[in-house]
């Protein structure tokens, strides 16, 4: 149940088509369906203003399937599924169509951007080419729950003259995200042009000393720009979804 169901609910109470009890029931039944293997939490719509994201890593591809039938079933018009494996999707695409890009892993059932309704705008950069998947990951997200996304691709440090080039989508952001390995200097530098927030996403691009990303993700956490947060390490998903919510939280 999203936030225009229960709307629709409390009216036909107000109106008498609907009685207290009945839809006192309704509301109890609601709260997540239990699958055995998963337990679907319909109602998260309308406690955080965004319906249950599927992680597709290390689910089946039948566990997949029958979690995103039973949201469309429940009145979802997409779901989001992060992390879908290529084999997932090509089983899942025979019985539901899919949106699937194959970089980021990223898939989407149902209606997959709403291109109509797109606000604010969120720049992502990242440091360099193989940081693009994680960084897709967080353009599509944004994009998912509809928010206008500009994406500056290999504008790292190493060569600092590629991003001060586009230093005017920066400057008009109203968030920005910063993706990047290696050292993860590009989030300070980031943070020290523009005055909207940044989001820091290390990744495990890098050599023996990155250790997996951790070097990015302690360079980007001892940040000396003010305004810098910073997720975990690759999660493209998690910094798309707070960009999400900072893009869309109405000025005064």
């Amino acid at each position: 149940m999203n936030k225009s169901e229960l709307r629709d609910l409390l009216n036909k109470v107000s109106t008498g088509e609907m009685s207290c009890d009945d839809a006192l029931m309704k509301i109890k039944t609601e709260p997540y369906e239990d699958l055995g293997f998963a337990k679907i939490d319909h109602q998260r719509g309308v406690r955080q203003g965004a319906s249950e994201v599927i992680y597709g890593a290390g689910k089946t591809p039948e566990q997949i399937l029958k979690i995103v039938s039973s949201m469309l079933n429940h009145g979802e018009t997409s779901v989001l599924i992060t992390r879908m494996r290529k084999d997932a999707y090509d089983i899942v695409s025979r019985e539901i169509p899919l949106f699937y890009d194959e970089l980021s892993k990223v898939a989407v059932a149902g209606d997959p951007f709403k291109e109509n309704n797109k606000t604010g705008k969120i720049v992502i950069a990242t440091g360099g080419t193989s940081d693009i998947p994680v960084a897709e990951e967080a353009a599509l997200t944004a994009e998912f729950y509809g928010n206008n996304v500009v994406r500056l691709y290999d504008v790292g440090v190493s060569g600092i003259h590629r991003l001060v080039n586009n230093v005017e989508d920066l400057m008009s952001a109203r968030v920005v995200i910063a993706v990047a390995g290696m050292e993860g200097a590009l989030a300070s530098v980031v943070g020290g042009l523009v005055d909207c927030p940044v989001i820091a996403v290390p990744t495990s691009v890098g050599y023996g000393a990155n250790f997996g990303g951790l070097s990015a993700l302690l360079s980007m956490l001892n940040s000396c720009a003010s305004g810098v947060s910073v997720v975990n390490i690759d999660n493209g998903f998690g910094a798309g979804y707070l960009a999400n919510m900072i893009n869309k939280i109405k000025e005064d």
